[in-house]
């Protein structure tokens, strides 16, 4: 079972769109993150709110089946609640540029 939390739009220096919960509505932003130097840090800084506070990043990976590039995500703010989320990026079917992230429950 597959939840959309919200919907992006590809950026020149990433995506940007909203976050859309049953107890928050934020716009959020992915930067690429220009300062990576190892794996373990994100390919993108996340940041939400009116505020821009950093809520998260973002980390490219191959998926096994078909091979294509999508983006793991891991959420983290007190508005969210006491536990990470975590959900993916993945294009919109028939929608160039468009992104829905998904709630990956594992």
């Amino acid at each position: 079972m597959a939840n959309a939390l919200g919907y992006v739009s590809e950026t020149k220096t990433g995506f940007v769109g909203s976050l859309t919960m049953i107890n928050l509505t934020a716009p959020i932003r992915f930067e690429k993150n220009g300062s990576k130097e190892l794996d373990l840090h994100p390919d993108y800084r996340i940041y939400a709110g009116e505020t821009s506070s950093e809520i998260g990043g973002g980390w490219i990976r191959k998926a096994k089946a078909s091979g294509r590039d999508y983006v793991s995500i891991t959420l983290a703010d007190p508005q969210i609640g006491p536990r990470r989320i975590y959900a993916n990026l993945a294009p919109v079917k028939g929608k160039k540029g468009k992104h829905v992230i998904l709630w990956n429950p594992n």
